[in-house]
C-alpha cells in the first residue's frame, strides 16, 4: 500500500509499503476518505513522521475471525486504539480509555495505525456503520469536523433557547457553527479570520466578533443584552480566548474546551467558579451511544457539509494539500487515498 510520510520541513513523500494484516478483531480497512486535521504542523516542524492522520472513513475488506463488521461494510474508523474492555470503553467513553494496545508490539509494524495511508487496521469496535445515502466524505465528518463540538454540546445540551459562543473558525470551530444552527441555538464565532469569519456567517452564525479587538468582550455583552453567552465551546486551544469564554459567559453558564492546548490557562476560582457559578467541561470526542444521532445528523445537513468540505486533493498531492492549509483559507481538506 501506499502511505504519507514527513522527510523534513515542508518535505512530504508517498511512499510504498507492506498491506497491513488483520488478526483477532481487528480489521483492514480500505481507505476511501482521510480528513486532514492538524498535521500540518508537523509538516511545518519538519518532525520526521510516518504514520499521520487520525480520521476515516473506508470499506471494510478483510476480517481475521466473525466479529461486529463484515467484508464489505462501510464504516467510519474512530480515532485511537481503545481496548474495548475497560469500564469506560463498556460505557461508550472510549476515547479516555487508559489501557490503549501497544500497536507496534501486536502486529509487528506501525503501519496501518494512521490514516493517510490506503489501508489501516482498527478493532471492529472502533468501527461505525455508515447508513445507506451517506457519502464517504459526509461520513468521514463525524470524526473531527463535526465530532469535537456534537460531543461538547451533547455533554451541555445546547438547544433552541441558547446562544451559543465558538472561539475559534478553524475546521473544528466551523463544524460547531453547523452543529448549533443544526440545534437552533443562536450562534456567536470568534475568530480573526476574514475568511473564516464570512463562512460561519455563511453557515448560519448570527455574528463574528474578531478577538483582537480591545473591546471584544464588550461586543459580546452587547450581543447578549449584557447578560452573557449561556454556553461556549473553544476550538482554538489559545489562552487568550479561554480567558474570552469564561468572560464572556453569563453566571450559571457552561464553556467546553475542546481545542488542545499546552500551556496554562488562568483560572480565578472565586469569582470564575463559585461566584459566577460556572461549569467547565473538557471534552475530547462523543459517547459511543451517540452515533446513531450524529450519523442521523450528517443525513439531513447536506449542501452545510459541502460548504465544511473546502478542498478535496489526491494523497498524491498531500504537500499541495498542506500548503494550501497553510493559507488560512480553508475548512475542512479531504485526502483521497485511492485517487
Amino acid at each position: 500500500m501506499q502511505k504519507v510520510i514527513v522527510r523534513g520541513p515542508r518535505q512530504a513523500a508517498v511512499v510504498d509499503v507492506p498491506d497491513p494484516t488483520p488478526k483477532a478483531n481487528w480489521v483492514l480497512v480500505k481507505v476511501h476518505t482521510a480528513p486532514m486535521c492538524t498535521e500540518y504542523k508537523t509538516y511545518v516542524a519538519g518532525h520526521p513522521a510516518e504514520q499521520l492522520g487520525h480520521e476515516a472513513a473506508g470499506e471494510v475488506v478483510a476480517v481475521a475471525q466473525p466479529g461486529r463488521v463484515k467484508v464489505g461494510d462501510r464504516v467510519v474508523v474512530m480515532p485511537t486504539h481503545a481496548c474495548g474492555q475497560c469500564a469506560l470503553c463498556l460505557a461508550g467513553d472510549y476515547i479516555h480509555c487508559e489501557h490503549n494496545p501497544d500497536f507496534a508490539a501486536l502486529h509487528g509494524t506501525r503501519d496501518g495505525s494512521a490514516t493517510y495511508a490506503q489501508y489501516l487496521l482498527k478493532p471492529d469496535h472502533l468501527l461505525v456503520p455508515i447508513p445507506d445515502g451517506i457519502s464517504y466524505d459526509h461520513a468521514s465528518l463525524a470524526c473531527c469536523g463535526l465530532g469535537p463540538t456534537f460531543g461538547a454540546m451533547q455533554l451541555m445540551a445546547v438547544n433552541a433557547f441558547d446562544t451559543l459562543l465558538i472561539s475559534g473558525l478553524g475546521p473544528v470551530g466551523l463544524g460547531g457553527v453547523i452543529n448549533g444552527v443544526a440545534r437552533g441555538a443562536r450562534v456567536i464565532g470568534v475568530d480573526n479570520n476574514p475568511w473564516r469569519t464570512d463562512l460561519a456567517l455563511a453557515l448560519g452564525a448570527t455574528a463574528v466578533v474578531d478577538p483582537t479587538q480591545s473591546n471584544a468582550l464588550v461586543q459580546l455583552r452587547a450581543l447578549t443584552d449584557g447578560k452573557g453567552i449561556d454556553k461556549a465551546i473553544d476550538c482554538s486551544g489559545v489562552v487568550a480566548a479561554h480567558r474570552l469564554c469564561i468572560d464572556a459567559a453569563r453566571r450559571k453558564g457552561q464553556v467546553a474546551f475542546v481545542g488542545e492546548c499546552s500551556d496554562e490557562t488562568p483560572l480565578r476560582i472565586s469569582p470564575d467558579m463559585i461566584r459566577k457559578g460556572l461549569t467547565l467541561i473538557g471534552s475530547w470526542h462523543y459517547n459511543m451511544q451517540d452515533t446513531p444521532t450524529i450519523m442521523a445528523l450528517i443525513r439531513t445537513l447536506g449542501p452545510q457539509l459541502d460548504q465544511l468540505i473546502s478542498h478535496r486533493f489526491p494523497m498524491r498531492q498531500v504537500q499541495d494539500a498542506w500548503e494550501t492549509q497553510l493559507t488560512g483559507k480553508t475548512a475542512k481538506v479531504l485526502l483521497h487515498p485511492w485517487s
